[in-house]
């Protein structure tokens, strides 16, 4: 009589995620060399006693530089596609005829421009973590808990907390806010964004 589980009970993940992290070398009882985010005390470390590390086995954190430019060049293209979208309809951001300020079509840019940076976000993420700033700069969004591409439903909060303010009201300061707020925080250099969808990002070179 077999004390061995039978096949399809062990609850292990498919591996069809290349990006999903893997556990050190050694195994979870014998700390190695799997991450350079390995500390003492963090699971398994010398001191024990604490949770595991989520960044055990993920590739190093992005620098905050880098995924500031990611962004700037994720705006540029998107904002390019809301220019052609609306430029054929007479529609800016600024439209002063005079003492006329034209605010419906402010505000028709505005939904247009919120409705493409949400959208292309959510789909870039939610198919390989990458946005083409992101892939161009060697960089991916992964989930914190385990390394893995996010899914669409984590992707579109991820977009909806940093574009939806940046579109209607708050412009480049809720960029500054979201975004710089991963050049202070520690340990995993989250911004805004990244704290609602529990995401970091990695580096892929």
């Amino acid at each position: 009589m077999t004390t061995e589980p039978p096949p399809g009970s062990g609850q292990q993940p498919p591996d069809d995620d290349p990006f999903t992290k893997h556990p050190p070398p050694g195994g979870p009882e014998t700390p190695g060399p799997g991450s350079p985010y390995d500390t003492p005390g963090a699971g398994g470390g010398p001191y024990g006693g604490g949770p595991p590390d989520p960044l055990a086995g993920m590739p190093p954190l992005a620098e905050s530089g880098r995924r500031t430019l990611a962004r700037i060049i994720d705006m540029i293209l998107v904002g390019i596609v809301v220019w052609l979208l609306t430029w054929p309809f007479g529609v800016s951001e600024y439209n002063v005829d005079g003492d006329d300020v034209n605010v419906g079509n402010s505000l028709g840019q505005s939904v247009i421009a919120a409705v493409l940076y949400i959208a292309y976000d959510t789909i870039m993420m939610s198919r390989n973590g990458q946005t083409l700033g992101k892939k161009w700069l060697r960089m991916r969004v992964a989930d914190l808990a385990d390394g893995s591409t996010p899914s669409t439903q984590t992707a579109f909060v991820r977009a909806l907390v940093l574009w939806l303010p940046f579109a209607f009201c708050c412009a480049c300061v809720w960029t500054i806010i979201a975004g710089g707020w991963s050049f202070f925080d520690r340990p995993y250099k989250q911004g805004l964004h990244d704290k609602a969808a529990k995401t970091v990002v990695v580096s892929t070179r």
